[in-house]
């Protein structure tokens, strides 16, 4: 099994569409990534569907 699920958020900040890879052997968890354009702090809360596919959310970090 992959443990790694790549998926695609859109930054909260600029609004720029980034790549990211979410650790699927984890179920979940809340973390802090910086935007790979703007380079401002995303906070991410990722949880598995029944699937064991990643369901992220991502919001500013003030919120």
């Amino acid at each position: 099994m992959n443990e790694l699920q790549e998926n695609s958020i859109q930054c909260p900040y600029c609004g720029e569409t980034i790549h990211v890879l979410i650790d699927t052997s984890v179920p979940q968890q809340d973390y802090i990534e910086d935007c790979q354009v703007c380079c401002r702090p995303i906070n991410f809360a990722v949880s598995l569907d029944d699937d064991g596919d990643a369901m992220v959310s991502v919001s500013h970090e003030d919120e």
